[in-house]
């Protein structure tokens, strides 16, 4: 292992309504819809952005709306948790703000830290920590005031059918450093100041199935394309088969599913959001890639439409 990743550049997952995904993403939690485009593989469900202002690595989930397609089942193979990190003294905020929407919390603590955990509209797992590293939010949204809002990714839990390999993965191919376990945890650290604790079951978890209220996948960062093909090649060293490497627009990727299942991403940290679009504009308009675009009337027709709005407490 000669490489060590920052930690966590996007996490991508799965839902059924669009505008309930908006208004849930962006209304409740506060985030920025930075970029509204498509799948590039299926072209007629959308591909949704969230994050901070700039859709800064380490602060992106992403969202398949898919209409009509199966519940999932959280388990093994998957991204368990979800972990957001708020400023010190933000937790009792996001209590009363997820209480005033009808949403259930459950206090937890991990490691030390009290986690405030709840679920997305569609089941997805999450959790909310307070932390002092990284940059406050620039981006206020719907009552959610930058001294409160959102950083971006505290981490998160992924739950392993082989624990053991999926943490011998993180450790000697993702380069990241074992710190400690806990109440049957195991914790790693990257050296970001978002998206950089993760946990993981040291006892192995039975399979999940995919499918929406699930993450499809968790994408590491890679500091730039030069590093991107080192990564493709360790990847490929360390006994698993990358994917070629793929242009998404906004980032370059390749895949692979380690042994417990999980599938990985490995993502570059360039060109970013602000690719096809001015930075104060993200996430207005549907953004198709060029092979696309002539085609744009017959997608823009098939796909629901959406917009950004403010909620009201339990008024969804």
């Amino acid at each position: 292992m000669s490489l060590q990743t920052a930690g966590i550049h996007h996490i991508t997952a799965f839902a059924r309504d669009p505008q309930a995904n908006v208004d849930f993403y962006a209304g409740i939690l506060g985030l920025r819809l930075v970029k509204r485009t498509i799948n590039f593989d299926a072209p007629d469900v959308y591909h949704l952005y969230f994050g901070d202002k700039a859709g800064t690595p380490g602060t992106i989930i992403t969202f398949f709306p898919w209409p009509n397609s199966r519940k999932g089942k959280v388990g093994g193979g998957q991204v368990g948790i979800t972990t957001y990190v708020v400023p010190v003294g933000a937790l009792g905020f996001w209590e009363d703000r997820l209480k005033g929407f009808g949403i259930e919390t459950t206090k937890v603590t991990r490691f030390s830290e009290d986690y405030l955990q709840f679920t997305d509209n569609e089941g997805l797992r999450l959790e909310i920590v307070e932390r002092e590293a990284g940059a406050n939010n620039e981006w206020s949204f719907g009552g959610v005031p930058t001294d409160k809002a959102i950083k971006g990714f505290g981490g998160a839990v992924l739950f392993s059918t082989k624990s053991a390999q999926t943490r011998h993965a993180l450790e000697h191919i993702m380069g990241m450093t074992q710190i400690g376990e806990d109440q049957g945890y195991a914790r790693f650290q990257t050296s970001a100041d978002l998206g950089n604790l993760i946990d993981v079951p040291v006892a192995d978890m039975e399979w999940g199935a995919g499918g929406a209220g699930t993450v499809h996948h968790i994408a590491w960062r890679a500091k730039d394309f030069e590093e991107h093909a080192q990564w493709q090649t360790e990847v490929l060293n360390s006994g698993y088969q990358p994917t070629q490497i793929i242009d998404r627009q906004y980032f370059n990727a390749i895949y692979f599913r380690e042994a417990g299942g999980i599938l990985f991403e490995i993502a570059t940290d360039p060109p970013g959001f602000a690719n096809d679009e001015a930075a104060d504009a993200l996430g207005e308009k549907l953004m198709l890639p060029s092979w696309f675009e002539p085609k744009r009337d017959q997608i823009e027709a098939n796909l629901h439409p959406i917009q950004v709005r403010e909620l009201e407490a339990n008024k969804q």
